[in-house]
């Protein structure tokens, strides 16, 4: 079957067998790896891309489902040659040990960030969104700090790369 995608803002045609999943189209047909597979489940979130803005399990579509579609994934983040906020703030914060994890979690919360700007400030909404992926590394807790940075820096609280004047850098030494 052929479908025709739109990933990172490139037009694509591919030719898939019917049963084929739109990260393996990702992965095998437009060669973008960034999009890793974990469980192949739906459960722990390792390749989540946004379709038509909304963070979805890639490995749970087929690629026919998403013709048409307006496809993110974590190669088309960065704009510019600049890192996205969220990758400035996952490195600034030590949110990623072996990174296997992190591509799902970096557009899982773009998605979210772009639908709930102010996601740092309910700390029980924002566990609830990282809940849906899984990191074996981390403990999450750098996420957690990466993910408010990150929301504070889209929001224009913070400017870029001016990690002395944010107000709400943690005191570092402590692991919370």
């Amino acid at each position: 079957m052929n479908v025709e995608l739109t990933v990172n803002g490139s037009a694509h045609r591919l030719d898939v067998e019917p049963r084929t999943s739109l990260a393996d189209a990702l992965r095998d047909g437009l060669r973008l790896t960034g999009t890793t597979l974990g469980c192949e489940h739906g459960v722990c979130g390792s390749c989540t891309v946004l379709v038509d803005g909304t963070a979805i399990r890639s490995c749970l579509v087929l690629a026919v489902q998403a013709d048409g579609a307006d496809i993110r994934t974590v190669e088309g983040l960065a704009g510019d040659g600049e890192p996205h906020p969220l990758q400035e703030a996952f490195a600034a914060e030590h949110a990623l040990q072996c990174g296997f994890c992190t591509p799902g979690f970096l557009m899982l919360l773009a998605g979210a960030l772009a639908e709930e700007p102010d996601l740092d400030h309910d700390e029980r909404r924002l566990d609830e969104v990282l809940a849906s992926n899984l990191c074996r590394c981390t403990g999450y807790a750098g996420i957690r700090r990466a993910a408010a940075r990150a929301a504070r820096r889209m929001r224009g609280d913070v400017a870029p790369a001016d990690h002395a004047a944010d107000p709400y850098e943690p005191e570092r030494g402590s692991w919370s």
